[in-house]
C-alpha cells in the first residue's frame, strides 16, 4: 500500500473514532455535570474538523506535479497542520474561557460514572495516539502528525479531568471548581502541543536541514555505484511525504560526457529504488583529476 492511502486510511479511522469519543463525552458531560468532560468533548469536536483537513491535505498532496508545480502540491501538507493549530489554539480558548467562569461560580459536583467514562477514553485515544504517529513516521506525513498529537493531547486533557472529578468527589463540598481547574490545566496543555506541531511544519516550509538519515543513506548506496568516486553537496527538501534531493557527485574527469551521464543517470536509477520515499533527484557531476 502506498505512503498516500496508508495516510488516508489512517485519517478515516481517526475521524470515525473521534466523532464517537466525542459524543460519549458530550453525553457523560453534560449528565455527569463535568465542565472538564465538556472541555474534553469541546477539544474531541474541533478534532473532527481538523482531521477532515488532514484528509483533504493528504488527497491534495497526493496529486502529481503539473506545469503550474513542477514539484508536486506536498506543500498542502504544512499548511493543513498550520490550519488545524489554528482549530486547537481556538478549542484551548473556548475551554479556557469557560473554565474561569465555572471556577468563580457555585455548581454542583461531577457524577461518580464520569470516572469510568473518562478511563475508557484514556486508553482508547492512548492506542489511538500510538497508532496514528506510527503511520506518521512510515509516511514522513507532518499533518498526520498532527492528527496524532491531538489524540494524545485528548488523553492528557482526559487525565487532567479524570483528577480534577476524583480531588472534587474525595474532599466533597467546596472542591467542585477542581474539575474547572483541571479544565484550565488542559487548555494550557493543548497551547503547548500547538507548538510541538507547529514547529517541524514550519521547518518544513522553512526547507530547514532535518534530513540527516536520508543523506547518509544516499551518500552510502552513492559509494557503491560504479564510477562514483565520493559525493559532495547533498541538499534535501520535504514536500509532503515525498523529498527532492540535489547531489553532487565526483567522477574521473578524464572519462567523457556520455560516460558521466550514464552514471548519475544509474546512480539516480539506483537511489529512487532504493529509497522510494524520494520524488526526484537532481545529480550534478564534478571532475575529479
Amino acid at each position: 500500500m502506498s505512503h498516500e492511502k496508508t495516510a488516508v486510511k489512517t485519517i478515516y479511522i481517526s475521524i470515525l473514532s473521534t466523532i464517537l469519543l466525542a459524543s460519549i463525552k458530550w453525553i457523560a458531560g453534560v449528565f455527569g455535570h463535568s465542565y472538564a468532560l465538556i472541555a474534553d468533548a469541546i477539544e474531541s469536536t474541533s478534532d473532527i474538523f481538523s482531521s477532515l483537513l488532514v484528509l483533504f491535505g493528504i488527497k491534495y498532496s497526493s496529486k502529481p506535479a503539473d506545469k503550474n508545480h513542477p514539484y508536486g502540491h506536498g506543500r498542502i501538507e504544512p499548511l493543513v497542520t498550520f490550519a488545524v493549530v489554528g482549530f486547537l489554539i481556538i478549542s484551548a480558548g473556548i475551554i479556557a474561557r469557560q473554565a474561569i467562569i465555572n471556577i468563580q461560580t457555585p455548581h454542583e459536583m461531577p457524577k461518580a460514572f464520569t470516572l469510568l467514562v473518562l478511563l475508557g477514553i484514556i486508553i482508547w485515544k492512548e492506542i489511538s495516539y500510538r497508532l496514528v504517529i506510527k503511520k506518521s513516521k512510515e509516511t514522513k506525513s507532518s499533518s498526520l502528525k498532527a492528527d496524532a498529537w491531538h489524540h494524545r493531547s485528548d488523553a492528557i486533557t482526559s487525565v487532567a479531568a479524570f483528577i480534577g472529578i476524583t480531588i472534587a468527589l474525595i474532599l466533597g463540598k467546596g472542591f467542585e471548581s477542581a474539575d474547572d481547574w483541571a479544565a484550565l490545566f488542559a487548555a494550557g496543555f493543548i497551547l503547548y502541543n500547538c507548538y510541538l506541531i507547529f514547529r517541524p511544519a514550519l521547518g518544513e516550509v522553512m526547507d530547514e536541514d532535518t534530513h540527516e538519515e536520508i543523506i547518509l543513506n544516499i551518500r552510502k548506496l552513492s559509494k557503491n555505484v560504479s564510477g562514483v568516486l565520493e559525493t559532495e553537496k547533498c541538499l534535501i527538501r520535504k514536500t509532503g511525504m515525498k523529498y527532492h534531493v540535489d547531489l553532487h557527485i565526483v567522477v574521473n574527469g578524464y572519462i567523457s560526457v556520455k560516460e558521466g551521464h550514464f552514471i548519475s543517470h544509474n546512480l539516480k536509477n539506483i537511489l529512487m529504488d532504493e529509497l522510494p520515499e524520494i520524488s526526484n533527484i537532481l545529480i550534478h557531476v564534478e571532475p575529479k583529476e
